[in-house]
């Protein structure tokens, strides 16, 4: 899509809104294991804060144990106006927050597009912000202009999903993995929409439309400044028994040191620690192969797990995967 506006750096990830009914889990998960900054916790919600803004994970009560909503920060009324003006070219409907729901999220108002895979994506410019000072295990994320940190997702519908990313926001290639998987081949594609080294990551079953991942996301990214909070909440996450999807490990690409822990809803989150930013002058994407250096190595995973991801990739071929254009 040509514009005079370009619109990489204009974007970041702001806050991420999960619906669960386990929410005294999702206290626990939080505050205790990872380690996080207890905003909010009431009887139907329950909020976390890294930094300054006032929200940043927030879980509502209900019963899809799933993302709900991603919210993306925009810079300034000229970058979020060219972004409606490419959605509405593109006949993708756009939606204004009610004000309930914007105090729900911390922000001033929003508006919420429908995403590839039907994930409601949000738009907003102004987070409510806080000098109160943090109480937490951590002592700090990254976070700031390039946002709160990734998401991955996994798509029958790869090319689609990267195009709207693209095409909307001027998403920039980044790199890709190719990662053998029991038999099958994951091709993972990383965009970046501002200087961290992705903000979305695109898995795909290479030769086979099929999804095997019930939830919206595969997982979601945050990364603490400092390594021995880390391997802290590494600890504390396996101390109180959540399971451990993948222990600590590196990618080859960003050069993050992580680990991957199941969450209450069942999907995953990644904490990391170090990942790089891409320097736009001498970037090149690349392909990497396998999605780690060294470790990253399953821990908690059963036949049964296996046997659940086939029988889903399978009902996932009983209806097409939703995408926007």
């Amino acid at each position: 899509m040509t514009s005079s506006i370009d619109l990489f750096g204009q974007v970041n990830m702001g806050y991420i809104v999960i619906e669960s009914n386990r929410l005294e889990d999702w206290l626990r998960f939080g505050e205790r294991a990872l380690g996080l900054h207890v905003a909010t916790r009431e009887h139907n919600h329950l909020a976390f804060r890294l930094d300054h803004h006032q929200r940043r994970i927030i879980v509502t009560k209900g019963p899809a144990e799933d993302v709900a909503a991603v919210g993306w920060q925009v810079t300034n009324q000229q970058a979020l106006n060219e972004i409606f003006s490419r959605l509405k070219l593109k006949g993708v409907e756009i939606k204004p927050g009610t004000q309930q729901q914007a105090e729900c999220r911390g922000v001033n108002q929003f508006w919420r597009i429908t995403g590839p895979k039907g994930l409601a994506i949000e738009l907003f410019l102004e987070p409510f912000t806080t000098r109160s000072p943090l109480t937490m295990m951590c002592k700090g994320f990254n976070t700031g202009k390039h946002g709160m940190g990734h998401l991955a997702i996994t798509s029958r519908e790869p090319k689609k999903m990267q195009a709207f990313w693209q095409d909307i926001f001027d998403a920039r290639l980044s790199d890709y993995i190719v990662q053998p998987m029991s038999g099958m081949t994951l091709d993972i594609t990383f965009l970046r929409l501002n200087p961290r080294h992705h903000s979305i990551a695109i898995a795909a079953i290479r030769g086979m439309a099929i999804d095997p991942i019930r939830t919206q996301i595969q997982h979601f990214n945050i990364e603490v400044k400092d390594r021995e909070d880390l391997t802290a909440a590494y600890q504390r996450c396996k101390q109180l028994g959540y399971k451990m999807a993948h222990g600590i490990g590196q990618h080859p690409n960003d050069r993050e040191l992580s680990f991957y822990v199941i969450t209450p809803s069942g999907f995953e989150m990644e904490m990391g620690w170090d990942a790089l930013s891409v320097d736009e002058n001498n970037w090149q994407p690349v392909t990497h192969e396998g999605i780690s250096i060294w470790g990253h190595h399953n821990e908690d995973v059963s036949p049964f797990n296996r046997v659940s991801e086939l029988q889903q990739g399978l009902r996932s071929l009983l209806k097409p995967e939703y995408t926007p254009f």
